[in-house]
């Protein structure tokens, strides 16, 4: 027969129940001692954070020359049109130009049936003709006493008006051939060989594109600056890539008092490219600065308030007031708030804040915000173990 084995003691139910309050009581202490060294552990090996660094682009205020100018809109138009008309009425029996020609002042252009033309003024010289004598045996007879001096004046007078029908009808005659008021080139024709003309109809359009121009309405504070013989560039949309320069020809000195503004006419040498009716955008420098202090215009900030721009000092962000000058293609002159060198904000000024701490992208040795951000998570992160670890 096997030894029974010996069976543990049982402990009394009181005994057991006041070991089990004793092992609660002690894990409670240890939890709480421990969560008192983990926050103690914490302040030492945090990171004083702050705001993060704003990311931002800057361009340096520098010297350069800049020209003070005007910028508008325009139309090209030749220098002289003229719309021809016929001055007398016919068939017309031959048209001797076609579009696109150049003509001279003076060259035919369509002749029309002369014959009714002709006989009239063939009417007007026999009649003429018939006076003449009249007043040439008046002349002998009034000698002689045989008519009075009224006859004579009377006979002169119906002489005098025979010679202008006469004239007139001659000039009829010269009609019947259109000839080009002006020099230029053919724009249109209206007519062609056999069509009935009837007088003053317009038949043919002759434009002079020798010399182009762009007539411009300046705002009246402009009045004072812009005078004939400045310089004008010209850019056309129907030309991409081409610049065309020109003259102030004519600044009229009359304000139009309805719009506040005044004309100006600008002149350009039409040399085959440029071409009446274009579409056109001229600037007229009126001065230039050849060294002045010039930020890109994109720096500006538009908040409404007076001209500043955000400058970069210190790696901070520090508002500086602006007294501008000229704005001449995308720089703006500043003429009191900066001095050369100074790095001004031209992208990310919209987070900015008086004092806001910036990171300048691009700069040399600029760690990119990410890492920045990395490395002060790290740095908190190896603080904890490290005291605990003590």
């Amino acid at each position: 027969m096997l030894p029974s084995a010996r069976l543990p003691r049982r402990l009394p139910l009181r005994t057991l129940v006041f070991t089990l309050i004793a092992l609660t009581g002690a894990f409670a202490l240890s939890a709480c001692k421990a969560g008192k060294g983990g926050e103690g552990a914490g302040k030492p090996g945090e990171a004083d954070k702050g705001p993060d660094a704003v990311p931002v682009e800057v361009a340096k205020a520098e010297r350069r020359a800049i020209a003070a100018s005007y910028a508008n809109t325009a139309t090209l138009e030749p220098r002289a049109e003229s719309q021809v008309v016929a001055k007398t009425s016919g068939v017309a029996l031959a048209v001797l130009v076609e579009e696109g020609q150049q003509v001279k002042a003076g060259q035919p252009l369509v002749r029309l049936d002369p014959d009714r033309a002709r006989l009239a003024v063939a009417q007007a010289e026999a009649q003429m003709l018939k006076l003449e004598n009249s007043y040439a045996r008046a002349q002998k007879l009034v000698a002689q006493q045989m008519i009075s001096a009224n006859d004579l004046d009377e006979i002169k007078y119906n002489l005098a008006n025979a010679r202008a029908q006469y004239n007139s009808a001659k000039l009829e005659l010269s009609y019947t051939t259109v000839t080009a008021p002006i020099s230029g080139v053919i724009a249109s024709r209206d007519i062609k060989p056999g069509n009935f003309v009837q007088i003053n109809s317009p038949i043919i359009r002759i434009v002079d594109s020798s010399r182009l121009e762009a007539t411009l309405n300046v705002p009246e504070r402009e009045i004072a600056k812009l005078e004939p013989g400045q310089k004008v560039t010209l850019t056309a949309d129907a030309l991409p890539g081409r610049l065309f320069t020109g003259t102030v020809d004519r600044v009229s000195p009359v304000i139009d008092t309805g719009k506040g503004t005044f004309r100006v006419v600008a002149a350009f040498a039409g040399d085959g490219e440029l071409q009446a009716g274009m579409f056109s955008r001229l600037s007229i420098n009126y001065d230039q600065r050849a060294d002045a202090l010039v930020v890109p215009r994109n720096a500006l900030l538009e908040d409404g308030g007076d001209p500043a721009v955000y400058v970069v000092r210190d790696d901070k962000a520090q508002r500086a007031s602006l007294k501008l000058g000229y704005d001449d293609a995308g720089w703006i002159e500043v003429r009191e708030g900066l001095k050369e060198g100074d790095a001004v904000v031209v992208a990310g000024k919209a987070a900015l804040r008086e004092g806001s701490a910036v990171q300048v992208l691009g700069a040399a040795g600029a760690k990119p915000a990410a890492a920045k951000a990395t490395a002060k998570a790290g740095d908190g992160k190896s603080a904890v173990p490290a005291q605990a670890a003590q």
